[in-house]
């Protein structure tokens, strides 16, 4: 018991952004660690400096995998402060445009090209929403409804990551409480080029501010969270 203990007291928590993960320095081989580099906030838009993956939500965001390795470290990393560029696209001398038309073809179009909808070509959206067939009137096919996904079992020993905002922990379930967990309720607010969290209504400006302020509420550890 008093080895586990000591084990418990040596192992650290990783500081680079997106890991989380805790280590002691006797385990910490090159390649544990997965992180990311600074992220940019533009426009409502969050992405990865490092690897350009991004998401409206700030949730899901946070979730992207890492695309880094390395070995973990206690020290923060120091964030960049990169510049979102723009996109729109260099005039060319002559572009090609569809017949009787000043519209420029779809393969010129700033909006097509960046993924978003663009009345002139019908381009849609990156992400599409799939809706089901329409079931015609007075049809006795019922609609197909998909099934809900089962949920798998945990043992009350297997260890788990909390995925509620702020925690991260890794956790059991036999070890789970009321009051296990330290967590914001969120939602976190992007506003002005200010980060913070609705729920205990801090706000900062750097992003290595945003991710230190201490959760506000006590709770159940929740590897699937529903929101």
């Amino acid at each position: 018991m008093t080895s586990q203990n000591d084990d418990a007291l040596k192992r650290l928590r990783c500081q680079r952004i997106g890991c989380n993960a805790t280590f002691t320095e006797d385990d910490n081989p090159e390649g544990s660690c997965t992180f990311h580099d600074s992220p940019i906030f533009h426009d409502g838009m969050k992405e990865w400096s490092c690897c350009k993956r991004r998401n409206h939500d700030f949730s899901l965001f946070l979730e992207i995998p890492g695309c880094k390795t390395g070995k973990h470290t206690t020290e923060k990393p120091v964030l960049t402060k990169p510049v979102a560029t723009s996109k729109t696209p260099a005039p060319a001398p002559a572009p090609s445009t569809t017949l009787g038309s000043s519209t420029p073809s779809k393969e010129l179009c700033s909006r097509c090209r960046q993924g978003f909808f663009c009345s002139d070509h019908g381009s849609q959206a990156k992400e599409q929403t799939n809706y089901a067939p329409a079931v015609p009137a007075g049809s006795n096919v019922a609609a197909e409804v998909p099934p809900a996904p089962v949920k798998k079992k945990i043992g009350i020993n297997e260890p788990q990551i909390c995925k509620n905002k702020g925690c991260g922990k890794t956790f059991k379930e036999k070890d789970n409480h009321e009051t296990a967990c330290s967590y914001h309720p969120g939602p976190a607010v992007f506003h002005d080029r200010m980060r913070g969290w609705k729920c205990c209504d801090i706000h900062v400006k750097e992003f290595d501010e945003f991710m230190g302020i201490p959760p506000c509420t006590k709770g159940w550890h929740d590897a699937n969270p529903s929101s």
